[in-house]
């Protein structure tokens, strides 16, 4: 995948394009850097759209990324891998490569030590560490698959963690089924990616319902459900939540 095939340029621009292009070089101002931006559409969506962590957990989110980070830096491993972190609701996602299964290994030992952490996901891959290029293409690709989220009528952009390894779209958040589904759909529909990998805390339709009405100040429902995390609940062995999707088939 280069640049060129990333972004078509038309004119006069459609306004989806100019969403799209806005999204990537947010993106690529950071390559690890997961951009929240404020989703709109359907009907309350200024509300669905706000971030569904507590103010709590997402300042807790950040720190356990930085904790961890400094702590897989200040190792030799560091020199041998290139090692990304990112953290939604105390669950962390390691991403990146790693030169063989020791450092793998180490680096989940490393990330584990860290406080206040529920659950690790270790999805570091055994090869050569990724080019800039590739990198760059990746920050390319975490934005187009944003700007498809923001575009679409029925999904919220800041509900979802969205960022890129190789090709590989990690999505992240806390969401229902369908919007779980729903977001695979748009990742899997988007050109260049190679896999779309899920790592999601399912909630229920009531749960969110019951979440936007405690944040508007009235009383949530009353059938509220508590969070669910498939398959199992944290300290669960490291396996993705989701199983991998492989991108849509091209006509």
């Amino acid at each position: 995948m280069t640049p060129d095939s990333t972004i078509s340029f038309q004119s006069p621009l459609p306004a989806r394009l100019v969403r799209a292009l806005l999204v990537a070089t947010l993106a690529g101002a950071s390559l690890s850097a997961c951009i929240p931006l404020l989703g709109t559409g359907a009907a309350g969506g200024a509300l669905m759209a706000a971030d569904r962590r507590t103010s709590g957990a997402q300042l807790e989110d950040e720190g356990i990324e930085l904790r961890a980070s400094s702590r897989v830096r200040n190792t030799p491993v560091a020199q041998r891998a290139h090692v990304n972190i990112t953290s939604y609701n105390r669950q962390v996602l390691i991403t990146g490569e790693a030169a063989n299964l020791q450092d793998k290994q180490q680096v989940e030992q490393i990330v584990r030590s860290v406080e206040n952490i529920n659950s690790v996901v270790n999805d570091l891959q055994i090869g050569f560490i990724s080019s800039l290029s590739t990198r760059s293409n990746d920050a390319l690709l975490s934005g187009r698959v944003k700007a498809r989220i923001l575009d679409s009528r029925d999904l919220f952009l800041k509900a979802f963690k969205v960022f890129t390894e190789s090709g590989t779209v990690y999505l992240m958040g806390r969401v229902t089924q369908r919007e779980a589904d729903r977001a695979t759909e748009v990742a899997r529909s988007v050109p260049g990616v190679q896999k779309v990998v899920r790592v999601f805390e399912i909630i229920s339709e009531e749960e969110l319902a019951g979440t936007v009405k405690v944040r508007t100040g009235a009383p949530a429902a009353s059938t509220a459900a508590p969070a669910q995390v498939e398959p199992n609940a944290p300290s669960a062995p490291l396996t993705p939540l989701v199983t991998p999707v492989a991108p849509r088939p091209s006509n």
